[in-house]
């Protein structure tokens, strides 16, 4: 698609987004009974689900234990009807590899885990349908379903995707705008602190833009945190008058 295309004259997105504009974003904490946490994230049309166990005795060899802090094990999944392609996707695949990693990483610089030595931390995230963002909206759900497990986080961690079309920076990309190619980021950060949890750049970007993306990301991040945290308060008071009555 022509980089024309992605943002009209009158300065709208194909989605009638404006650049900064975010999809609608809905979550739900404590879907699932079993695990220590669970959370269910729409953002847009990409849909994931995030299951929490832990903390725990480590499962296998025991000289995978940390003497100093927990183990996060973090594994990423696609549905196979999340996309049009009808094929096989195992959970070993290079794309599903990398994913759980960054969430590894993600997740390792904003859990507590110096609280829970030799112990391990078990995060499942699966998308459901696929409309771009997909490591963004399984950071946000993974995120929801720590705090459901009652794990102590740093602080929440937001991520969102930002492109750039021309000179203008477009925030939270579609699949449209993500398969058009072009610079792209994705940044999971940690709003009150501002610290940076993970970023990755899909493609060369010139230093005097980057500035432009990441302003769109952070913005874009700290719009995610504000709609989480409405989620968890919510979810907050739902307990607390179940356990009322």
């Amino acid at each position: 698609m022509a980089a024309l295309e992605l943002l009209s004259a009158e300065g709208f997105r194909p989605d009638g987004r404006r650049p900064a504009e975010l999809r609608k974003l809905r979550a739900r904490m404590g879907v699932f009974a079993q695990p220590d946490g669970s959370a269910y994230i729409e953002q847009g049309n990409t849909k994931a689900l995030a299951v929490v166990y832990g903390p725990h005795e480590m499962r296998g060899p025991r000289s995978k234990a940390l003497p100093d802090r927990a183990l996060v094990n973090c594994q990423y999944s696609m549905a196979t009807f999340s996309t049009g392609e009808r094929k096989r996707r195992p959970h070993g695949d290079r794309k599903s590899s990398e994913m759980s990693l960054h969430l590894k990483q993600t997740f390792e610089a904003a859990i507590l885990t110096e609280l829970f030595p030799r112990s391990q931390i078990d995060i499942y995230v699966q998308i459901l349908q696929a409309d771009g963002g997909n490591y963004c909206a399984c950071v946000n759900a993974a995120t929801l379903a720590v705090i459901d497990a009652g794990i102590p986080l740093r602080d929440y961690v937001c991520a969102s995707s930002a492109g750039l079309v021309e000179d203008t920076a477009l925030a939270d990309l579609s699949y449209l705008e993500e398969a058009a190619g072009g610079p792209q980021a994705a940044l999971a950060l940690l709003p009150t602190s501002g610290q940076m949890a993970l970023l990755q750049l899909d493609s060369r970007l010139h230093e005097d833009r980057l500035g432009a993306v990441l302003e769109a990301a952070g913005g874009a991040c700290r719009a995610v945190h504000a709609v989480l945290d409405g989620v968890v308060r919510e979810h907050v008071r739902e307990v607390t008058a179940l356990l009322g009555d």
